[in-house]
Parts: C-alpha cells; sequence; structure tokens
C-alpha cells in the first residue's frame, strides 16, 4: 500500500533563479493515511515553504518547485504527481482534498467581507450549499471553534474580532470540507490554552472520525508530543532528523535538535515561578494602582443607530503593580487582557476606574507606562532609521532631541544587545529578536516606570524568545521595573511572573503569588486554563472536546453586574467565590 503523501528530494528555489539557491533542499518524507507528522524548526529552516510546496501554493509567492515529487494518493486510490499537475486540476484538489490553516488570519481574510459570507464560500463551493443552509453551516463551523455570539459574529469584518478569534475562523473555514490531508502551519500560535486544546480536540476529532492525515507545523514542542506521530526537524532549509515521536523528544541525536529541546519553556505547574521580589519587602509606593477599571462598548440597533446595550469588555478590574514585579494577565482570546492593557495606556477609553502611577495621576501615564506591543514586524515604521523611531516617544510626550538623547539611545541599544551603528539602519535590516529588542529599547526612552508588554514574546522562536526574556528579566533587576506581562503561553508566564491575575469574560477571577495560583488553582477556570497546558510529559495525549461556552458579554442597557465576592486562599492568593 502507497502512503497517502510522499515527499522525496523536494527542492525550492526562488528569484530569478531559483535553481542556484534553493531554500528547501532535498527533503523527503511519507506520510500514511490518519497518520500526524509534525514539522518543527525555527524561522527561516523551510517549515512553511515545504508546506506551501505540498499544494503548489508556494508558485505565489514567487517560489518554484526545482527538484523532486510530491506524490498524492487520491481516493480513487489513483497517484498524482502535484509538482505536474496544472492549476485547474489544483484547484479541485486544494480545500476539497488537502485544507490548509495558516498561520496568520489578518493576512489571509478578505477584510471588506463579513465572516460569514467567507466562511459561507467554503461550503458553496464545496459541498454545494445555497441560502440558509450556507448561513446554518457556517454558524455551526463557528459553533465548533467555540466562539460565542456566533451568529452576531457572522455579521463582523474581521478588523471587528481579535487575532485568537480570527484563527478560529480559518480554522473553521478549513476543516469545513473535511479534507483528507490538513495542512497547519502554526495554527494556535495566537491561541491561549484553553482554545487551543479545544482545536486540538477538534482536530483529533476529525482525525478519528475521517481517518484524515495532518502536517503540523510548529515551534511548540509540547503541542507535538500531544498529537504527533513522527517528527521531522528542519534547519536551513535540510530536513537534519526525522523519526518517531518518543525517539526524537527522548533521544535526539543532531545537536540542533538538542538545542531546540534545551530552549523550550517546560510547564512545572508553579515549581519554576520566580522567588526573586518579596511584596512585604517592596517600596510602600506601587509604581501603578489601576481600581475598579470598567470599559463598555455601545451596541448599536438598528433604527437610527441608538446604542441597544453594550459589550461588557472589562468589569471592575483592580491591581497594583509594585517597582521591580512582574504581573501576569492571563485568559482566552476575548476575556479582556489587550482592553486591560490599551485602558491603562489610554489607547482605549475607559468607562470608569481610576489610575495612579508612581508619578501621580493618570496625566502622568505618558511617560510613566510604556508599552511594548506583539508584534516586531508591525511596530517599527518601516521607512523611518531607527535613531528616528527610539526618538519618537521623546518627541510625543513634547521634549527636544539633543546630545543627551543621542547618548540614551546608543546606550540603551547596547543595554539591549545591538551595535551603534544600529542608529543609521532600517527595520527590516534586523531579525525579529532583533527588532523587539529595539521595541524594547524604544520603550524605555522616557525612563518609565511601568513596562506593558502585550505577547511580547509569542511572535518570537523559542531560542529568540529566551534571549528576550532573559533580558527583560535583568533590565527589570538593573532599573526597577514594574512588568504587566500579557501573555497566552503559561510555560513564558512561569518564568517571568512574580504575580498572576487570570481574567475570565472580563473579570479578575483570581489574583495572586505566581506559584500558589500555578500549583494550587481555586478557580474552576483556572484549573481548566492549568490543566490545558501542553507539556512534553504527556504524550499522544487524548484530547477531549470541551463544550462550554464562554458567556456573552454583551447586556441590556442599563446593567450592573452583582459585587464580586472574593474568598482568601493565602496571604497573597484570592479568588472570586463561585456558585
Amino acid at each position: 500500500m502507497s502512503p497517502l503523501l510522499s515527499v522525496s528530494n523536494l527542492r525550492v528555489g526562488f528569484g530569478r533563479n531559483p535553481e542556484a539557491n534553493p531554500i528547501v533542499r532535498g527533503v523527503s518524507f511519507d506520510l500514511e493515511a490518519g497518520e500526524t507528522l509534525a514539522i518543527v524548526g525555527e524561522s527561516g529552516s523551510g517549515k512553511s515553504v515545504t508546506a506551501l510546496s505540498i499544494n503548489r501554493l508556494v508558485d505565489f509567492g514567487g517560489g518554484r518547485i526545482v527538484g523532486g515529487s510530491i506524490r498524492l494518493k487520491r481516493a480513487d486510490n489513483s497517484v498524482l504527481d502535484l509538482t505536474t499537475v496544472g492549476e485547474a486540476q489544483l484547484t479541485k484538489i486544494r480545500g476539497a482534498e488537502i485544507g490548509m490553516i495558516f498561520q496568520e488570519p489578518m493576512t489571509s481574510l478578505n477584510p471588506v467581507l463579513t465572516i460569514g459570507t467567507q466562511i459561507e464560500e467554503s461550503f458553496r463551493l464545496h459541498r454545494g450549499l445555497t441560502g440558509g443552509q450556507a448561513k446554518a453551516a457556517a454558524k455551526d463551523a463557528l459553533d465548533r471553534v467555540r466562539i460565542p455570539d456566533a451568529a452576531r459574529r457572522l455579521t463582523y469584518c474581521p478588523n471587528q474580532l481579535s487575532g485568537g478569534m480570527l484563527q478560529r475562523v480559518m480554522i473553521a473555514t478549513a476543516l469545513a470540507c473535511n479534507p483528507r490531508l490538513l495542512i497547519a502551519d502554526e495554527p494556535t500560535t495566537a491561541l491561549d490554552v484553553t482554545v487551543q486544546a479545544q482545536i486540538m480536540a477538534l482536530l483529533a476529532e476529525l482525525k478519528r472520525e475521517t481517518g484524515m492525515s495532518m502536517i503540523f507545523i510548529t515551534h511548540d514542542i509540547g503541542l507535538v508530543a500531544g498529537i504527533a506521530d513522527k517528527v521531522m526537524v528542519m534547519q536551513a532549509g535540510e530536513a537534519v532528523e526525522q523519526g518517531e515521536l518518543n525517539q526524537i523528544l527522548d533521544n535526539p541525536t543532531h545537536p540542533y535538535t538538542q538545542h531546540l529541546l534545551h530552549s523550550v519553556p517546560h510547564f512545572a505547574a508553579g515549581r519554576a515561578a520566580r522567588t526573586d521580589f518579596q511584596r512585604d519587602e517592596a517600596p510602600a509606593k506601587p509604581a501603578l494602582k489601576v481600581d475598579g477599571l470598567t470599559v463598555r462598548f455601545p451596541v448599536s440597533g438598528s433604527f437610527l443607530r441608538r446604542p441597544t446595550g453594550a459589550v461588557h469588555a472589562v468589569e471592575e478590574v483592580g491591581f497594583d503593580l509594585m517597582p521591580g514585579e512582574t504581573l501576569a494577565i492571563v485568559g482566552e482570546s476575548g476575556s479582556g487582557k489587550s482592553t486591560t492593557a490599551r485602558a491603562i495606556l489610554g489607547l482605549v477609553k475607559s468607562t470608569r476606574g481610576t489610575f495612579t502611577t508612581h508619578g501621580g495621576k493618570a496625566a502622568d501615564r505618558t511617560s510613566a507606562v510604556q508599552m511594548v506591543f506583539q508584534n516586531p514586524y508591525a511596530s517599527l515604521n518601516p521607512r523611518l532609521r531607527i535613531d528616528s523611531i527610539l526618538a519618537e516617544p521623546v518627541i510625543a510626550a513634547g521634549g527636544r532631541l539633543s546630545a543627551g538623547t543621542r547618548e540614551r539611545m546608543v546606550m540603551l541599544l547596547k543595554r539591549v544587545g545591538l551595535p551603534e551603528n544600529a542608529l543609521e539602519r532600517y527595520p527590516h535590516e534586523f531579525s525579529g529578536g532583533q527588532r523587539q529588542r529595539l521595541c524594547i529599547a524604544r520603550a524605555l526612552m522616557l525612563n518609565p516606570s511601568v513596562l506593558v508588554l502585550d505577547e511580547a514574546v509569542s511572535a518570537l522562536d523559542v531560542s529568540v524568545q529566551a534571549q528576550v526574556l532573559n533580558l527583560l528579566v535583568e533590565l527589570q533587576r538593573e532599573y526597577g521595573l514594574a512588568y504587566l506581562f500579557i501573555s497566552h503561553d503559561m510555560a513564558v508566564v512561569e518564568r517571568i511572573a512574580h504575580r498572576i491575575a487570570v481574567l475570565y469574560a472580563g473579570q479578575i477571577v483570581e489574583i495572586g503569588d505566581a506559584a500558589s495560583i500555578l500549583s494550587q488553582p481555586k478557580h474552576s477556570y483556572t484549573r481548566r486554563l492549568i490543566s490545558a497546558v501542553p507539556t512534553v510529559a504527556r504524550r499522544k495525549e487524548i484530547f477531549a472536546l470541551d463544550t462550554r461556552q464562554v458567556p456573552s458579554l454583551v447586556r441590556p442597557l442599563g446593567f450592573e453586574p452583582a459585587a464580586p465576592e472574593w474568598r482568601r486562599f493565602a496571604p497573597d492568593h484570592i479568588a472570586l467565590a463561585e456558585a
């Protein structure tokens, strides 16, 4: 019996002379029906180019297959070499026989069409559904990937949804036609652990039901351990090691595989939490105090666009953040993490609540609180040199450029591990990790007391991620910085956080010492969050589909929730009382 997919000596090149310097060099592997192959490696290793070559989408990105074969066994048992077929035949295969989940949903969805229109298209093209049938199927697809208020979300355009929700829309679209082979390129990178677990459960369920095969591209070794049958490790366009899951994870032979496994942060249920800060020994004044933060967005009716209700995005959030301390905010996509951060910075208007920084009231927030965003590629203006980029916060705060300003630029560049001549260069001349270091240097230009880090390491490779986390710890100790660290990666949170606040449906449900919360979670949602964290120790996990719905955050006009009731479990560990 021939395998479902057989890739032999694949070579892929780009540019005017693709044969001269191929990006993928001699990759070979077989994939049986119902089998999952995980392809792991860092940015630039050739993982995504290999995946895009299988369904010939690499042709549209300036690439060309210059050698090798890609043989697909079709439903009628005929074998087709995808490197030789025409575009008309490939169009019928894509989506119906080979599904694809892309890493970046914002560039994969049409920004001017509603989510419903785009999901319905898949059902219309490949299943022949029309009208109400297509709409019902689209709503069911969103329900399956656990998007709340699915019927309402179908009317949204992509810019109205969070990154995590957009990725779920992409996954719903790819799974609509139950393809025999699914290529998933970092499909859960933007998702929090509970939704990630649900997506993995959906994929596992489809595999069991249909015998679907999967190529799963990721840098998360914990996910690899939970879903893969075989692993292929790529470096610089070559497959440097491949074999059965346990063989690769337990006895890696190639130095690069050993390096990757060593770099990955492993979740240890609180045992690896930081202990280099004690609140009872900290200065009396918090670097940032947030009290009763509430953010609501109006929901308009059709008649004269009068508001009929409000989305209660953040509800009565409060905490103290001390100098030298890291408070991590964790929770699902849409739980209010980023809205909380943006309200603190004044980027989103709060309905009510007070903010106090070490220097005084909210007016001082511009210089006292600075932000490092998730995507280092989108955070830096490509048209400006680095010296102009680092000068931006000084100018925005009403300051004047001087010799002292340039001295601070040089000092901060050196501190984040970049040379002085970086000032004369442009963002495209730096790697992702270097760009994030530049973002950190820019945030420190005004000598803030608080840094808000919104998923600041989630876009980085694991080894670069470890370097940036180490840099953040060093800077915190050196300058006494307070960090508000927003993340969906619990292993990273465990490494960086002193305290944790767990957000669910816009409310803090548990807050306190990181080690205490991670080792002894008290709220049911926190327990669910922690149990969903993938680890290398949990092999070939049977993911169970959680059908519980995230409650809708839409409330009628004038609605005010009841005052929360807290229970204390340790001196610095409280949780919301549950019915």
